[in-house]
């Protein structure tokens, strides 16, 4: 037997509040998916919805547009991977140097672009495709990413792990150019994610 549970109880606000995050969260993930597969131009708000599971209409509810939807894509994509280095640095043990932090943080951009999130293939994939007025919150998060990268790049380059002669800026931005454009050359037929980080 079921109970009804009274909407406008606290319980019932609680559900129905738990049942829109949970559809939310349905069309942002199949907006993802869309957008890493068909890049900017080819999502359509009927695809998303297809893949969520839902009429288009609804999908109107939640955002009010699709670059809204697009732009929440893109920034969310770039935003766990800086926090899932954040975590994966932060857990390192100090007896790690700092060139050995560098390929902790490879690995670790690898695996989350190729295998654990749709959110950042697709913003790595589209970010030069996005219109600018709905590219701001991304190019922010990119920055506090690439922060990251510029103090593992300059610490090594302190403990003489990188040659004094070497452009720090250049360097960086080869090493996070190569590791990018692995989302748009690498599938599972060309080896494994273990391969490709071993490789880099």
């Amino acid at each position: 037997m079921t109970l009804d549970v009274n909407p406008m109880s606290p319980a019932g606000s609680e559900a129905k509040e738990l049942k829109s995050a949970r559809t939310r969260a349905r069309i942002l993930d199949a907006a993802a998916r869309v957008l890493s597969e068909k890049g900017y131009a080819g999502t359509r708000l009927s695809d998303v919805a297809a893949v969520a599971e839902l009429r288009s209409p609804a999908i109107y509810y939640y955002f009010d547009s699709r670059e809204s939807l697009i732009e929440e894509v893109m920034w969310s994509g770039i935003a766990q991977m800086r926090q899932r280095l954040e975590a994966v640095l932060d857990a390192v043990g100090p007896e790690q140097t700092p060139m050995e932090r560098i390929m902790i943080a490879v690995d670790t951009h690898l695996r989350h672009e190729l295998e654990a999130s749709a959110y950042t293939t697709a913003s790595i994939r589209n970010a030069g495709q996005v219109p600018e007025r709905i590219r701001t919150r991304h190019t922010d998060e990119s920055q506090r990413y690439g922060a990251i990268w510029r103090d593992l790049v300059r610490a090594a380059a302190d403990e003489g792990e990188i040659r004094p002669d070497l452009d720090l800026y250049m360097a960086r931005m080869l090493v996070l150019g190569a590791l990018n454009w692995a989302a748009e050359w690498w599938t599972s037929s060309r080896g494994s994610v273990d391969t490709v980080v071993a490789t880099a």
